[in-house]
């Protein structure tokens, strides 16, 4: 196996030329260089917090520990944190500040780190999650991303990460493309929640209710959309796991840009989460609410 400390070199190196994420900028972003991201190498982060409006399994009683990050490889038009994606509306961290804020949330009695939008700092968190765990950090990491990841990133990630819950947000490439500009979405995000079930495997909670290890999915279900919806839910319940957790997720209201695109830009109707939900239901996959 590669060592721990030669799987953070390898990672920060993909910085200098960066294929960091499926865009493969090519920018050397060590160099203060921009990627698609909007990001140099610099972590800058938004906001570190508990937090309890996320998944029952990751809040347990004292919440999650998130740590927002900003900018994004995705930079959906819709995005419901576009304050955060689409604008440099946060501080810099220097890794042993980033180690801090891991072991004060932890302080607090947070579950897990949440690491919130990592993809594109994913070689800078490598190095502070090491640092942290050998300042005594115990608890799981989560990595909250897009799914829109690269397999040779996610490869050295393994064993850095206890809980992966990624978004599988389309399967069409018609779709990705115009709301994030990436048709290759899909396959990018089959192929990495494939690798993420390899490392992790399902969800497992403990016996106070609360994650510490797995694989958790998120789904935006998207206005006028539910075929597409099925079409993830399929592919997550056949070649990701039945017993897959999944959150079907029914908060879609137009932020960011939707306004630009007319059939958007229009609130989730009722009718169309609760298609889009009973299907997931109908599949037997393990829900973020009714849990079976």
């Amino acid at each position: 196996m590669v060592a721990t400390e030669d799987k953070i070199i390898a990672a920060n190196e993909l910085l200098k030329d960066c294929t960091v994420c499926p865009r493969k900028c090519h920018v050397d972003r060590t160099a203060g260089k921009k990627g698609y991201c909007g990001m140099t190498s610099e972590v800058v982060i938004s906001t570190v917090a508990p937090h309890f409006g996320e998944e029952p399994p990751l809040v347990g009683h004292y919440g999650s520990g998130t740590i927002f990050l900003c900018g994004c490889n995705l930079l959906c038009t819709f995005c419901q944190n576009y304050d955060i994606s689409h604008a440099d509306n946060g501080k810099i961290y220097a890794t042993q500040q980033i180690v801090n804020a891991m072991l004060h949330l932890e302080r607090c009695g947070c579950h897990n780190i949440n690491f919130v939008t990592p993809t594109h700092f994913t070689p800078q968190l490598m190095k502070a999650i090491h640092a942290a765990r050998k300042e005594g950090l115990k608890i799981p990491i989560v990595c909250n991303c897009g799914g829109y990841e690269s397999l040779e990133m996610l490869r050295l990630l393994d064993e850095f990460v206890e809980i992966y819950m990624p978004d599988f947000k389309f399967a069409s490439s018609e779709l990705a493309g115009k709301y994030c500009n990436a048709p290759d979405y899909p396959e990018a995000a089959k192929a990495a929640l494939k690798e993420m079930q390899r490392q992790v495997g399902d969800l497992e909670i403990n016996n106070e209710g609360v994650a510490v290890r797995g694989l958790l999915v998120r789904h935006l279900v998207m206005p006028g959309r539910v075929e597409d919806s099925k079409r993830v839910i399929d592919f997550i319940a056949d070649e990701v796991s039945p017993r897959a957790y999944v959150n079907v997720m029914e908060q879609y209201h137009p932020c960011g840009e939707a306004y630009k695109t007319p059939e958007i830009n229009r609130p989730l109707s009722p009718g169309e989460f609760r298609r889009a939900f009973d299907y997931a239901v109908s599949r037997g996959l393990r829900l973020a609410r009714g849990e079976r």
